[in-house]
C-alpha cells in the first residue's frame, strides 16, 4: 500500500504544505505536483473541475509522491465515494455543521464496519496497490470544513467524531458568518482569536487543524501557530500573479517583487 504522505508528515510532527487546484487539466496538475508541495487539492466545489477532469488530474499527480486530495462539492456520499475510488488520498468536505454531518462524512470514507463506503476502488488499487482495500480505512484522510457559526457552536461535538482526522477552516465563509464581510489572512479580533481557539481545541482532541490561506507568508504564520495543514496558494492565483508580474516588468511599470500576494487574485478559493 502506497503511504499517504499526509499521515507520514503528521506522524513525524510536521505540517503539510498544500496547494489548491482549480484548473481542470492533467498537465497543469502534473506541473504543480513537481514543485515540492506535500499535497494538492482538486477543488470540485468552486473550481471548474468535473469528475473526468479530476481523474486525469489525480493520474498526473500520481507521477509523484504528492498526496492528491479532493474537495467535494458538498456532503454527498456519491461524490465522496467516486473521488476515493478514483484515487483521492483524502476528502475535504465543505459546510460540515454538526456531529451528525461529520459522522456521515466519515462513514462515506470508510469501509464497513467503520463506515458504509461501497466497494469498487477501481483506480485507487492501481495507484496505491493491490492491498488498498485492507489499508484504505487507515490511510484515507477525512477533513471537515469549519466555516459557519453553527459549526463553531458545535465544534467540540464535531471534533469528537470517531474517525475524523482533520478540520479545515474556510476563512471566506467563516469571516462572512462572523462579520458580514468576506476576507482572508486575518490578524485582527475576533477572527484571529477564533483561528487560535479552533487550533487549540482541535489539537486537544487529536484532530489535525488545517486552514486555507491567502498568501505564503500567512501560511508560514499559521504553521508557526501550530496548524498542521496549510494551503498557501492556488494554481490560478500563481498563474495570474506571475503573468501580471511579467507584464508589469516588461512594460517598465514595476517588478515581480512589487506584485502583492494579498489574497485578492482570482482563483484563490
Amino acid at each position: 500500500m502506497k503511504e499517504n504522505r499526509l499521515r507520514s508528515i503528521w506522524r513525524d510532527g510536521g505540517s503539510a504544505l498544500n496547494c489548491w487546484l482549480s484548473i481542470p487539466d492533467g498537465y497543469a496538475a502534473e506541473t504543480m505536483a513537481h514543485q515540492g508541495w506535500d499535497s494538492l487539492t482538486i477543488d470540485m466545489q468552486h473550481g471548474v473541475i468535473d469528475y473526468r477532469a479530476s481523474v486525469a488530474m489525480m493520474t498526473a499527480i500520481s507521477t509523484t509522491a504528492v498526496a492528491p486530495l479532493v474537495r467535494v462539492p458538498w456532503l454527498d456520499e456519491g461524490y465522496i465515494m467516486k473521488a476515493l475510488d478514483a484515487g483521492a488520498a483524502g476528502i475535504i468536505c465543505p459546510m460540515v455543521n454538526s456531529r451528525a454531518e461529520a459522522e456521515r462524512l466519515v462513514g462515506a470514507c470508510r469501509y464497513p464496519p467503520q463506515g458504509y463506503r461501497s466497494f469498487g476502488p477501481n483506480r485507487a488499487m492501481l495507484t496505491s496497490g493491490g492491498d488498498y482495500p485492507e489499508h484504505a480505512n487507515a490511510s484515507v484522510v477525512v477533513f471537515a470544513m469549519i466555516e459557519t457559526k453553527e459549526a463553531l457552536e458545535n465544534l467540540d461535538d464535531i471534533l469528537g467524531t470517531p474517525g475524523l482526522d482533520a478540520i479545515y477552516i474556510g476563512p471566506a465563509d467563516l469571516c462572512y458568518a462572523l462579520t458580514g464581510k468576506f476576507g482572508f489572512d486575518h490578524t485582527e479580533p475576533p477572527l484571529y482569536d477564533v483561528i487560535v481557539d479552533i487550533r487549540e481545541r482541535a489539537a486537544a482532541r487529536g484532530v489535525m487543524p488545517g486552514i486555507h490561506c491567502g498568501s505564503a507568508a500567512y501560511a508560514r504564520r499559521m504553521v508557526e501557530l501550530g496548524y498542521r495543514f496549510v494551503t498557501a496558494a492556488s494554481d490560478v492565483h500563481l498563474m495570474a500573479a506571475g503573468a501580471r508580474a511579467a507584464v508589469l516588468e516588461a512594460a517598465g511599470q514595476g517588478t515581480s517583487s512589487e506584485v502583492p500576494s494579498d489574497g485578492k487574485a482570482v482563483g484563490l478559493y
